[in-house]
């Protein structure tokens, strides 16, 4: 008997499949036809004034659905606050909906691709509150036919930019709209502000990589895509961007992408590309390569100014997942100098600065611009350095060339040279002495103190300048 209900429940859902309209036989001719689709992408509610009843505001949203690897479309819904917001809150990427009694329209090709997702697809589709309805898909079957479909790009998978092309070309992309294939390396906090008119608006900053270039700047505006980005696990996770705007960022002197109107972003994609990637993504963050990478010389040292303690050092790296940089007038507490020579001296690659042995061919770092080069090393300085103040301690420091030999005042070649003792009296110069450091650090879930600091100055500090100090804390 049950079998026999299970049998009708699924002819039922068959048929209620089947009642569906695909995207590619919609038509403006045909009424009351009903589409399914999976969220591919979706725009944040906004406002315009209303022309028809002056003083009023009418709402808008836009998403896009697919049904089939080749076929999707773009959805606007147009009504009252309560209707568009309510109607925008009831899905979100990824969900499987079902639409019903939609308008179809024709496209304007001069104005609806400009602005939306560019679609395969003749026509559009509105919403209206008194005709339309949305509503999520309860049918596991259409679930599963369609959820796959969330993985597949919407343009060609070869389709796109390395983050070296984009480099390559510089300042000649400025402004065009153009596919990515990367992976998330990092992903910031959002951080809210508000126009000079009292909109409010978001701001998140997405660091990417791939083979060609270790850190990439994607910005996201909107609140979706936002929402979107913080689900995503990074250096887990691989992005095909369809259509990022690229834009040149004067004050960091770099090139930037933006997610905007028009952007589609698949996540993971099912793709040959995206799974080399992917290979390559989770290599590279295994050996480390992706933290030995970040330069201490980024930041001008004459541009930091806000001193801390070590203990709202501490803090601060827990409140925030971004590198941050900062003046400490500390003691220091640990300086190796008189350790073996290999504990001090490290060989690393010339071009990307990665650890190696002088006996092989290669870089072994997967992320080095001259990997398939004969190796070219440099014999630096590598110390751990630990910096104390009545706060606490901030415990493995790194201090490197060149940093390293400005502030002990030789060159590697001269401290070899130097004999035990001349190492040991080279050390208490600066061991438990006060100095001002300048000092960057970033939240670093391998280490264990959960914090990564880089020395990027340091010299014995001035007695005037550590009481003006000491005295501001009173």
């Amino acid at each position: 008997m049950l079998e026999g209900v299970g049998e009708s429940v699924r002819k039922l859902n068959n048929m209620a499949a089947q009642s569906f309209v695909a995207i590619s036989d919609l038509h403006p001719n045909f009424s009351h036809q009903r589409v399914a689709g999976v969220i591919i992408g979706k725009t944040d509610v906004r406002s315009f004034p209303d022309r028809k009843n002056i003083g009023f505001d009418r709402f808008t949203f836009g998403f896009t659905i697919k049904d089939s690897p080749n076929c999707f479309i773009n959805v606007s819904a147009w009504g009252n606050d309560g209707y568009i917001n309510l109607l925008s809150n009831s899905f979100s990427f990824g969900d499987c909906v079902i639409i019903e009694n939609p308008l179809v329209a024709s496209k304007d090709p001069e104005k609806d691709d400009r602005f939306c997702p560019a679609t395969p697809s003749l026509y559009r589709l509105l919403l209206t509150e008194a005709h339309s309805r949305v509503y999520l898909c309860a049918d596991t079957d259409t679930i599963d036919r369609l959820l796959p479909l969330i993985h597949q790009p919407v343009k060609d998978s070869r389709d796109f930019y390395s983050l070296g092309d984009i480099m390559a070309n510089g300042q000649s992309l400025d402004g065009n709209v153009i596919n990515i294939l990367a992976a998330v390396k990092s992903i910031a906090e959002p951080k809210q502000f508000t126009t000079s008119d009292g909109r409010k608006g978001q701001r998140l900053e997405v660091k990417l990589f791939d083979d060609s270039v270790t850190s990439f700047s994607l910005v996201c505006w909107d609140r979706e895509a936002i929402q979107l980005i913080q689900t995503l696990i990074p250096k887990e996770t691989v992005l095909f961007i369809a259509d990022a705007k690229i834009g040149f960022d004067s004050f960091r002197n770099c090139m930037t992408a933006t997610v905007n109107s028009k952007t589609i972003i698949t996540v993971n994609p099912d793709t040959k590309e995206a799974s080399l990637l992917f290979s390559y993504a989770k290599q590279v963050s295994e050996s480390g390569a992706l933290e030995e990478d970040e330069k201490p010389e980024d930041v001008p040292v004459d541009s930091i100014s806000d001193v801390y303690t070590v203990r709202e050092l501490k803090q601060k790296a827990q409140e925030s997942p971004e590198a941050f940089f900062g003046i400490t007038y500390s003691f220091i507490s640990r300086l190796d100098l008189d350790s073996s020579l290999s504990k001090v001296i490290k060989t690393r690659c010339s071009r990307c600065k990665y650890q190696v042995t002088e006996d092989i061919q290669n870089c072994t770092n997967p992320s080095c611009p001259g990997r398939d080069q004969a190796l070219s090393v440099s014999t630096v300085f590598d110390l751990w350095v630990d910096i104390t103040d009545h706060t606490g301690t901030l415990q493995a420091c790194t201090l490197r060339s060149p940093v390293a030999e400005k502030t002990l005042g030789c060159t590697v070649e001269e401290f070899t040279s130097l004999t035990e003792n001349g190492r040991t009296a080279l050390r208490w110069k600066f061991l438990l002495e006060r100095c001002k450091i300048y000092v960057r650090v970033l939240p670093s879930a391998k280490l264990r103190g959960g914090i990564k600091g880089t020395i990027l100055a340091c010299a014995l500090a001035d007695p005037g300048e550590v009481k003006q100090y000491m005295s501001a804390l009173l």
